[in-house]
This record gives structure tokens, C-alpha cells and sequence, in this order.
């Protein structure tokens, strides 16, 4: 068995045929735009056509759990991407919404044996969101798109 983690990005291809979900929350918009064109940027640049890509946009980070179980429970896809942005503000609610999204996204990988991808960012302020929306630290949604490239190949060599 090969181990296709062990590829350099550049040469990671998807599976044939397979299928990725992007779930994007509208809530802080502007940058969730950016994540998922770097997703679609990186889903492209290795294999995935337009066409392979479904994308789902829900209210928030905290409803990012719920529609990625249901999308695992669809069998459509060989992973779903759960893109959003939650910014630390005066209250406790960012923790809240930040660790039971993330949670709830690997309860779902864990629940339906799909990989689900966190690619919801957690920052202290909208600067540090936009470094990780194609900025200084590159483009976090491309970073988990390859992921889930790598996961869909791994599990479909796993299956083999």
C-alpha cells in the first residue's frame, strides 16, 4: 500500500470521481469568501473540477456541525470542508461557539467515518482573520482543502 500522505502537496491528486462538500458560514462573510475561493483555488489545482464541489452555506460557525452530519449521512462525498471565522470579542460567547463548532465537526467525522475538516478560524481580532484568508499565513481554507484531498485518497487506499 502506498502512503499517499506521504506526497508533497504538489503532487497530490484527488481520488477519481469523488465529491467534496465546502460548508461556509456568512457570518463574518468577507473572509469566509476568501477561504472558500482558496479551497476551490486549491480543490482545483489538484484534480477536482468545479463540478466536484458543493458548496453549503449555513447561518454560523455553530450550524457548520448539524449540516455536516447530514452531508456525511448523504454518502455524496468523499469529505466535507467546514469553513468559518468566529472573532474573540468582550464575552465568553467566541469560546462557546468556537469549541462546540469544533467539537460538533469531529463528532460528525468520528459519527459517520467521513472526514469532516475544520477550517473555522478562531482569532483575536479581524487582522489575525484576514492573515489566515490568503494574508501573511496563507489561505486557510486552501490548507484545508488539501487535507481533505489527502483524507479522501488515504481512506479510499485504506478501503482498497
Amino acid at each position: 500500500m502506498s502512503d499517499p500522505s506521504a506526497k508533497p502537496p504538489a503532487e497530490l491528486r484527488s481520488p477519481s470521481g469523488a465529491r467534496y462538500a465546502v460548508i461556509a458560514s456568512r457570518w463574518n462573510g468577507e473572509i469566509v469568501d476568501e477561504l472558500v475561493a482558496g479551497a476551490r483555488r486549491a480543490f482545483a489545482a489538484h484534480g477536482v473540477s468545479d463540478d466536484g464541489i458543493d458548496v453549503v452555506r449555513v447561518p454560523g460557525a455553530w450550524e457548520l456541525p448539524l449540516v455536516a452530519k447530514r452531508l456525511a449521512a448523504s454518502g455524496r462525498y468523499a469529505a466535507i470542508v467546514a469553513l468559518g471565522c468566529v472573532v474573540r470579542g468582550e464575552t465568553r460567547h467566541y469560546e462557546h461557539v468556537a469549541d462546540e463548532s469544533a467539537r460538533g465537526l469531529m463528532r460528525a467525522a468520528l459519527d459517520s467515518g467521513l472526514p469532516v475538516l475544520n477550517g473555522v478560524l478562531a482569532v483575536e481580532d479581524e487582522a489575525d482573520a484576514w492573515a489566515r484568508a490568503g494574508g501573511a499565513h496563507g489561505n486557510k481554507g486552501a490548507d484545508v482543502a488539501l487535507a481533505a484531498i489527502e483524507m479522501a485518497a488515504l481512506l479510499q487506499e485504506l478501503s482498497a
